[in-house]
């Protein structure tokens, strides 16, 4: 079945979520009741607090959002690639929906995303509900049954039905030989590069970085050549 995957109908994609304040003390009392409520089952430490802990929050849809989504797809031969970010979520939800709608709305079309089943995929959903905006069929997957779903996710590719353990995207691409997006930062640092030095144009770039390892990686998967650099274009 993996071998008959027809890579120009793939649509790869990263997201990169932030708390949805930048600290603790800026949440709204609601939310700030409720984070101490989810904070008890993440404590790991005697010392930990609801307050030392939010940093976490932005991994969860409830008390998080996105600030930015990397897509890339096959055109000929060119890897085209372009990025919806900024501080207005409504914004860059609506226009990535709108992408969907447009190109990959035909049941043939997939997503791909590393652990994108468990996180990309709903996180997008859940985002897309609370901000308003109507799920795109390739994302709306009420009704459907398990083969009917449009979701590839390399990470559990790779798992072969093994469920014990969690395989990052970065130990992967040093397995297989893939230039590793975390040259420059990784996902613990975005909320800091997000509300401290307000650069989401690094941001973006480093979520283009992942988002290409994982087309490298299904490639890798597929036992096709990767994708040229010269063949890379950003749109």
């Amino acid at each position: 079945m993996l071998y008959q995957l027809n890579f120009e109908k793939i649509l790869f994609l990263d997201i990169e979520t932030v708390p949805m304040v930048e600290n603790y003390d800026l949440l709204p009392e609601k939310f700030r009741m409720l984070w101490d409520k989810k904070s008890e089952y993440l404590k790991r430490n005697p010392e930990d607090t609801s307050a030392t802990i939010f940093n976490r929050a932005g991994i969860y849809a409830e008390f998080g959002k996105i600030v930015c989504i990397s897509v890339g797809y096959q055109y000929n031969q060119d890897f085209r690639m372009k990025s919806f970010y900024g501080e207005d979520e409504f914004i860059l939800l609506q226009e990535f929906a709108e992408l969907l709608n447009r190109h990959f709305n035909h049941r043939d079309h997939m997503l791909c995303a590393h652990n994108g089943k468990e996180f990309d995929y709903p996180y997008i959903a859940r985002r897309m509900l609370i901000n308003g905006i109507p799920l795109p069929q390739v994302i709306n997957l009420a009704g459907k049954k398990p083969w009917e779903v449009p979701h590839l996710d390399t990470m559990e590719l790779w798992k072969f039905g093994d469920y014990k353990n969690y395989t990052s995207l970065e130990l992967l691409t040093a397995v297989f030989g893939i230039p590793t997006p975390k040259e420059d930062i990784d996902g613990s640092m975005v909320a800091d590069v997000y509300y401290k030095e307000k650069n989401l144009e690094r941001i973006a770039q480093y979520c283009q970085r992942d988002m290409l390892a994982v087309a490298q990686l299904l490639k890798c998967y597929l036992g096709k050549p990767m994708i040229k650099e010269q063949d890379v274009v950003v749109v």
